[in-house]
């Protein structure tokens, strides 16, 4: 996994919010790696690749 993080907004019901908090209790981790394993495991099972998924940097084109 890369090294920089980026910040993710979301809204989810309680009842789902509380499903996370146990199943990252479970797992000794926090809710927010918790997220991130899951994401991890469901793209490998789809055959979505990491490097695939790296947003496009911007590119800079100058002015002249």
């Amino acid at each position: 996994m890369a090294n920089k993080t980026t910040t993710v907004t979301l809204r989810m019901s309680p009842s789902v919010k509380e499903m996370l908090r146990v199943a990252a209790g479970k797992e000794r981790r926090s809710i927010a790696n918790m997220i991130e394993v899951m994401v991890v495991e469901y793209a490998k099972k789809m055959g979505i690749e990491e490097n695939r998924a790296q947003p496009k940097r911007k590119s800079v084109s100058k002015a002249k």
